[in-house]
């Protein structure tokens, strides 16, 4: 596992972050949050996002079923992670606030099936 350092654009938060397999678990979902959104997200456990300034900073949004948790900046408004509805024992988290990582070296990243998640389906 690799452990990155994730900051916000003002710096206010900061985040020690451990990824499962790096970033090889790279994706984009087209749910109708994240295809606004456009960030691709790489996995984390949930003991693997550490906050280490800015927890008073941090704003969660959630919708829908309520299950997928996402934080941002309250200063400046950067995603910088959340729990996954289609894994909520993982963290997704933004791979552009990664510091040392360029979402643009990340060449062919798959993209997930939010629009038709299997929580959205009546049973």
């Amino acid at each position: 596992m690799s452990t990155h350092k994730l900051t916000c654009h003002c710096g206010a938060i900061e985040l020690a972050v451990t990824l499962s397999d790096g970033l090889n678990t790279a994706r984009r979902c087209d749910c109708s949050f994240c295809r606004r959104r456009g960030a691709i997200a790489v996995s984390a456990p949930l003991d693997g996002v550490k906050i280490i300034k800015g927890a008073d900073k941090l704003t969660l949004y959630t919708w829908g079923t309520g299950t997928a948790k996402h934080y941002f900046c309250s200063v400046c408004g950067i995603y910088t992670h959340h729990q996954r509805r289609s894994n909520p024992n993982e963290f997704g988290v933004n791979v552009a606030a990664l510091e040392g990582i360029n979402p643009r070296d990340l060449l062919d990243v798959p993209w997930a099936d939010g629009v038709n998640h299997p929580s959205d389906r009546l049973t």
